[in-house]
């Protein structure tokens, strides 16, 4: 909190202005272009006669030094000069260092700005991005929001970007980044009239390999970045160039060379974007990003001076005055935005829990049945899992349960249930030195007596997934102390500073006997303040064993890990991104592969080898690496700026590790993963509960995930749904979608959900044939038949 204690009125005299900035300009030019340079001279010399007939107190001499400096800035530069285009923004950080109210004041303060300085400066053209802020200045200043409007008919307000936020890019999901288009291309289009052409996205922590395919379904071509400038390992070796994305989509991405979204205008920044860019063979434009950011204020007239001086001057470049926030969902934030979040989730997960309800309950209309439990599966594709059915007074019983593909199955109540004997019942084991054995008759799963894996076992062929005399499920402890940003960044000296961290032989007990499930239990000290507890679970039929995790953390610029040495070797390792996966390395031989010491992740990586490899899924963590043979998950830190609290307290997390034989795509490691991060939903049925078991849909190629199924957003009556769809293996294929709604007509649409005018596809016998090239995400609209009457 600060106090004002003083406030003075002055004169403005802006004669004197004009001459301070002159000179400054003058002063930029002589340094800047050095002293082999003849216009560096002229520069020199023209403000040291300047100096000569100016007199500070007689004001009628400041029109002779106007003129002098006048004639030098009016000597044109050549048409081969380099051209800038110099673009007034006001990057507003919609939370970082303050709350989401202040972010609201910021826009408002801002934007007033800007509107003053395009009035008096009709040739001032401002970029805008971010459809929440503009959404929050209508809803609280509706006068400024008009005359946002009415400069952006001007065309002086550009709106870009197309996002609702300027989103992180590695952790959101592929649905949530196409909802950020959809928000916001529709945003803008409501209030201003158009789209936007372009993604906007100055300051963000990495970058999708499936952005490009977004942006194109979403009527965009062309990305302007930055973040790249501040690689500290590699220098990115272009500004303008085509980025091709995992599916060949090809987007023109812009990386303004001057390294910088908040530039002033001055006569060294001109200068650095002109020799920094990479590209001055080919391209002889480059952005100019001007105006202070992060937390707003934007241009001020003292930078629109400088660049109408700089305009065309000879010896510089020709100045054209032209045209899933990142720092909240990474956790880069002060508390109170922290705090802030965690109330947001909280009523989505409480209006999402209503919406469920009341969902499970339209689709049992009308189907009379036993009371009892109605089972959900949101995945496409059928499932038969172990499950902990509620029974009355709050207990749980163990249940193998069969549901089919995006639908449900009727389960009669938990008292009546008859326990069902597995062809292969899991065993568990513990030897007299506390090691346990866990078997299913797929995987055989072995514990020191400390909760160490000291071996995975694929039954069927008896291939061993640890590699000899190692040990896996090691937490490790970093030292993590960064450089310069202590949430952002992650250096590599931290993996110097390895300790693993050691368990008591004989904390390992039996949690769970077997049968259905099996599962033991043990406790860690990580340090004198942190703690944690684990349980490993193996269910019946299921090819993975599951760490289910609890950690008291209490620590101070540390980074835990769990490894996972695994018997396989591969120069490659296998992440999940968003819509896909690629492919990293797993050695550094080269600067470019050492910088990917620690790399992002969704819900899986795997290892493999010819015929065989290991997967390590995830329920929530991001973080990961895999160096040789070692798969490594990253878990928690500790950072203390700008959030001293960041990560403080309890969490739960689950984590399982997969042995597979032949590839991972054949082996089911896509849909295991997104079986551990979608469980099986037990939903009270309401009376009466449907008889038998329904799947929406079902596809013919486990190639192929219904990722999203959604109501159209522009729905008459409701009647109209969009499925999102996309290739998961990497392969060309046909596949068949079973429909088993009364659908009237199948278009096919883009990410904006308009549709193909040549999109629309024959139903044959409640089937739709759909074609995939690698990774392709399609999407689909569905009108439904009218109910009758």
């Amino acid at each position: 909190m600060f106090q004002l204690s003083r406030a003075e009125l002055a004169v403005f005299h802006r004669d004197v202005h004009m001459l301070l900035v002159d000179l400054e300009l003058l002063l930029g030019i002589a340094k800047g272009l050095g002293k082999d340079n003849q216009r560096s001279f002229q520069a020199l010399y023209t403000a040291n006669q300047m100096v000569n007939v100016c007199d500070p107190a007689q004001p009628e001499t400041f029109p002779v030094a106007q003129a002098l400096a006048s004639r030098f800035f009016g000597q044109r530069g050549g048409e081969s000069q380099h051209t800038i285009h110099a673009t007034g923004h006001c990057h507003i950080d919609t939370a970082w260092l303050w709350p989401f109210k202040e972010t609201m004041r910021k826009c408002a303060r801002s934007w007033v700005t800007a509107l003053q300085l395009m009035e008096r400066n009709p040739e001032f053209i401002f970029a805008c991005s971010q459809a929440q802020q503009l959404e929050w200045v209508k809803n609280r200043y509706p006068g400024l929001h008009s005359r946002l409007q009415e400069f952006a008919r001007r065309g002086q307000f550009v709106p870009v970007g197309g996002t609702w936020v300027e989103m992180d890019g590695n952790l959101p999901s592929g649905e949530a980044m196409v909802r950020q288009f959809l928000q916001g291309q529709n945003f803008f289009l409501q209030e201003f009239g158009k789209m936007c052409s372009e993604f906007w996205l100055p300051d963000t922590f990495g970058y999708s390999a499936q952005l490009p395919q977004i942006m194109h379904g979403c009527g965009i071509r062309r990305f302007l970045t930055q973040k790249l400038s501040w690689n500290l390992v590699n220098s990115f070796p272009h500004h303008t160039f085509f980025w091709e994305g995992l599916d060949g989509s090809r987007v023109l991405v812009h990386f303004p060379p001057g390294d910088s979204y908040g530039m002033q205008g001055s006569v060294e920044e001109v200068l650095k974007t002109v020799a920094n860019n990479r590209d001055k063979g080919r391209a002889n434009h480059s952005a100019f990003l001007f105006g202070f950011g992060d937390g707003g204020g934007g241009p001020t007239q003292t930078m629109l001076d400088r660049l109408k001086r700089l305009s065309n001057t000879d010896g510089l470049p020709r100045l054209l005055l032209l045209n899933q926030f990142h720092d909240v969902v990474t956790g880069s934030c002060i508390q109170i935005v922290a705090e802030e979040a965690m109330c947001h989730y909280e009523d989505i997960r409480s209006h999402g829990n209503t919406l469920l309800s009341t969902a499970a309950a339209a689709l049992c209309a009308g189907e009379p049945g036993p009371e009892g439990l109605l089972i959900v599966n949101t995945l496409p594709w059928k499932r038969t899992e172990v499950m902990a059915l509620p029974k009355p007074g709050g207990a749980h019983s163990l249940a193998l349960v069969t549901v089919p593909s995006m639908g449900y199955a009727p389960v009669p109540p938990p008292t009546s249930l008859q326990p069902l004997l597995p062809q292969q019942p899991v065993f568990v084991l513990q030897e007299t030195d506390g090691s346990v054995t866990l078997d299913n008759g797929i995987i055989r799963v072995k514990l020191d007596p400390t909760g160490r894996l000291t071996s995975l076992v694929l039954v069927a062929s008896g291939r061993e997934a640890i590699a000899e005399g190692a040990v896996g499920n090691q937490f490790v402890l970093f030292d993590d102390v960064p450089l310069y940003w202590d949430a952002w960044d992650v250096m590599d000296y931290h993996l110097e500073t390895r300790k693993p961290v050691l368990g008591q032989a004989g904390t390992l007990a039996v949690g769970t006997e077997g049968g259905l499930r099996g599962s033991a239990w043990f406790l860690l000290q990580i340090s004198p303040n942190s703690r944690l507890s684990q349980e490993v679970v193996l269910d019946v039929g299921c090819p993975y064993v599951r760490f289910h995790t609890e950690v008291h953390w209490h620590e101070a610029h540390k980074f835990l890990k769990v490894e996972f040495p695994a018997r396989v070797r591969s120069s490659q390792a296998t992440y999940e991104i968003q819509f896909g996966h690629l492919q990293r390395p797993t050695h550094y031989n080269t600067s470019w592969d050492w910088a990917r010491f620690e790399v992002w992740a969704h819900r899986w990586m795997d290892l493999s080898e010819h015929g065989f490899g290991l997967a390590l899924l995830n329920d929530c963590k991001y973080g990961a690496s895999v160096q040789g043979s070692v798969l490594s998950l990253s878990l928690l830190r500790a950072p203390k700026a700008p959030d001293a609290t960041a990560d403080m307290g309890r969490h739960e997390f689950t984590y399982a590790l997969m042995p597979h034989k032949g590839s991972f795509q054949d082996a089911g490691v896509i849909q295991a993963a997104y079986s551990l991060n979608f469980p099986l939903l037990a939903l009270p049925a309401p009376s009466p509960a449907p008889a038998t078991s329904w799947s929406a849909f079902s596809l013919s190629s486990p190639a192929v995930v219904l990722e999203t199924v959604k109501q159209a957003e522009s729905s008459p009556q409701r009647r109209s749904l969009v499925l999102r769809l996309y290739e998961a293996h990497g392969s060309h294929v046909d596949c068949w979608l079973h429909l088993s709604l009364p659908v009237q007509e199948a278009i096919l649409c883009d990410l904006l959900e308009r549709p193909d005018p040549a999109g629309h596809l024959p139903l044959r016998d409640s089937r739709l044939k759909l074609t995939f090239s690698p990774f392709q995400v399609l999407s689909l609209l569905l009108v439904l038949q009218p109910p009758p009457h």
